[in-house]
């Protein structure tokens, strides 16, 4: 396959890269399912546009050489339009990971199997409702959720991401568009839209390490922190595809509010979330900190 040289004298913004290829709700002449390939970059706090890429892809050539041909072509369009070649690529369908895998590896971009692909999800659910009902051959009918449910029991939070406490907090969305500002060590935030009212307060998990902030910020990053959950009186990390982590037991009045602030966040607040790893509760540095969102049908 063809070799990709970077720019000389030009830097090109770098970004990890999110994909779906899957079917959609539309039926071509030929009576098959439309297939589609499509890709965007990580959007970041720098407001400028993601780079995007959609290819439709024939029923009879759906494997791993088409999608490795096929990526070879994103990644050459998007160094033409000034972007690096990913280092990273997220990939949220468990039932596509070992086609993403092997196409992935010819072109030698790490695949990494997660749900935190919140923009490729935005796009798909635009398309979902304001693209594909306009296409001949269009299914109507509802749509299949976004991402599937998570079945598996809960795992006890492994010790080396446990620290010495934690709490379930809240910020509002004044404070969490201020975290850029922050200073933090490990960190994946989020741009937030500007029609969401600042007053509304998002759900949030504190954890608190004196001797192992730093390891344990590594350490949560790698496992692709997703969203908080509650059950019962337990709080539950959903990582990665499909991992869920029993974090801690509340208090039934805890659980209770929770439970409020995660909804009243996804009716309006886009369902943010976040994760602060620190050494202590009055400590001004963060080792981590993430923010996440809740994007469940």
């Amino acid at each position: 396959m063809t070799s990709i040289q970077p720019a000389k004298n030009n830097p090109s913004r770098k970004a990890d890269w999110e994909l779906d290829f899957y079917s959609r709700p539309i039926v071509d002449a030929n009576g098959k399912k439309r297939w589609e390939l499509l890709i965007t970059t990580t959007q970041d706090l720098s407001g400028s546009e993601p780079f995007r890429w959609e290819k439709n892809c024939p029923a009879g050539e759906v494997n791993s050489i088409w999608l490795a041909n096929s990526l070879e072509e994103a990644i050459l369009e998007a160094k033409n339009q000034g972007w690096d070649t990913p280092s990273k690529l997220r990939c949220w369908r468990t039932s596509m990971k070992t086609m993403v895998n092997k196409a992935a590896s010819k072109v030698g971009i790490e695949v990494v199997p997660s749900r935190r692909t919140y923009s490729l999800l935005d796009w798909l659910s635009f398309r979902e409702k304001e693209v594909y009902p306009n296409e001949p051959g269009f299914l109507a009918g509802p749509l299949a959720p976004i991402s599937s449910p998570i079945l598996n029991q809960p795992e006890p939070l492994p010790e080396a991401a446990r620290g010495d406490a934690c709490c379930f907090s809240l910020l509002t969305v004044r404070e969490l568009r201020e975290a850029k500002d922050w200073p933090i060590e490990f960190n994946s935030l989020l741009p937030i839209s500007k029609e969401i009212d600042q007053d509304i307060l998002i759900p949030g998990l504190r954890l608190f390490s004196k001797r192992r902030a730093l390891a344990l910020s590594g350490w949560l990053g790698g496992l692709e922190p997703v969203k908080l959950s509650i059950e019962g009186n337990q709080l539950l990390l959903e990582a990665g595809q499909e991992d869920r982590w029993l974090v801690t037991d509340l208090s039934s009045e805890t659980a209770l509010e929770a439970k409020q602030t995660i909804k009243t966040s996804k009716e309006k607040a886009d369902g943010f979330q976040f994760i602060a790893v620190q050494k202590t509760p009055s400590d001004e540095f963060f080792a981590g900190f993430w923010m996440m969102r809740d994007l469940d049908n």
